[in-house]
């Protein structure tokens, strides 16, 4: 399975938080050949089982992105609408979006805006409104309905450096490195569930019911980490083409020091090179995981990102394939 490929593959059918019917089936296709089993629960999170006679081991990658839903529709043809997860209305202008049906727009700063007068916190989504080519709001109302859903219209380009610019790295590239992950692993005495979560990107509610249903032993998150190695980013350890990050903290979680220590563990056995992270602010779905029911050693693997949430994501190629080698080593080493 090569790690672009999958990565494109998924993009194709990007899915906004509590839409991912659509990711969900690209996904099960893809991972069938790897499982035992494969079920979608009730809340659309995609269960792939590989059975084993130790302990369980859970692994969720968020499938779901970050979009956008109509709210309303204007005299003028033009549309309102509103977040699906954490978009930042100063960055908006001037994005292309795509809906389910295929119909295209473009999101632009309304004139009273004054959104560079704004910092992203006092910026709202009401400051931007979405132009579809309709003359009228009768000919809107004929292309769209309230509750209609889009994501990000752009294409992933390999650019320099051996790196990948894309939107929705976050988090389909972990989806991708999971996926190979699954491919690599062969056998293991863990019992494995690979799980790729719904719902990350509005509350980790996925991950929530998953973990509660699958009872873990251990779980790992795969998610991106912000790279602090670019001027547009606050100053931090993590890099792009240094290896994936162990994640020992960020705003919401401390991570298990049981899990901390078996991911090192299981990158040096199988000669990763990687970072230790401490991130100050963000959160994945380590958090729903370490509480589920009474609780179970949780942490994560970070593929550095640069301008996360952004249609211009950035990470190394190199890094997302040796956070796939991290994962099918950590998934074989015995807990």
């Amino acid at each position: 399975m090569n790690f672009v490929e999958t990565f494109r593959q998924l993009l194709a059918a990007a899915s906004p938080s509590g839409y991912e019917g659509p990711e969900a089936q690209v996904i099960r296709q893809l991972a069938q050949p790897y499982c035992d089993e494969i079920r979608t629960d009730a809340l659309g999170n995609v269960i792939c089982h590989k059975k084993g006679a130790g302990r369980k081991m859970m692994f969720a990658a968020h499938m779901d992105v970050i979009g956008f839903m109509v709210t309303h529709f204007e005299e003028n043809g033009f549309v309102g609408v509103t977040n699906v997860g954490g978009h930042t209305a100063v960055r908006l202008s001037g994005r292309r979006v795509r809906f389910p049906s295929g119909l295209r727009g473009v999101l632009f700063e309304r004139a009273d805006a004054k959104l560079a007068e704004k910092t992203a916190a006092q910026s709202k989504m009401t400051d931007v409104y979405l132009d579809i080519g309709a003359s009228s709001e009768e000919e809107a109302r004929q292309m769209l309905r309230v509750g209609d859903i889009a994501v990000y219209d752009y294409e992933a380009r390999q650019i320099g450096g051996g790196c990948l610019m894309s939107p929705y790295c976050d988090n389909l590239a972990s989806c991708a490195a999971l996926l190979l992950a699954m491919e690599q692993v062969g056998k293991s005495d863990n019992d494995l569930y690979f799980v790729f979560t719904a719902q990350e990107e509005v509350g980790l509610h996925g991950s929530k019911t998953a973990a509660f249903s699958i009872e873990p032993d251990m779980a790992i998150a795969i998610d991106l980490t912000s790279a602090g190695d670019c001027p547009a980013a606050a100053k931090g350890e993590m890099k792009l083409g240094a290896g994936p990050t162990v994640k020992i903290k960020d705003a919401s979680v401390i991570c298990s020091p049981a899990a901390v220590d078996h991911l090192r563990k299981a990158a040096e056995e199988g000669g990763i090179a990687y970072q230790d992270e401490v991130l100050l602010h963000g959160g994945t779905d380590t958090l729903s995981m370490l509480v589920s029911r009474t609780g179970a050693p949780a942490g994560c693997i970070s593929i550095p990102g640069r301008s996360i949430h952004s249609t211009a994501e950035t990470i190394c190629i190199h890094d997302a394939e040796q956070a796939a080698a991290l994962l099918a080593c950590a998934a074989k080493r015995k807990i």
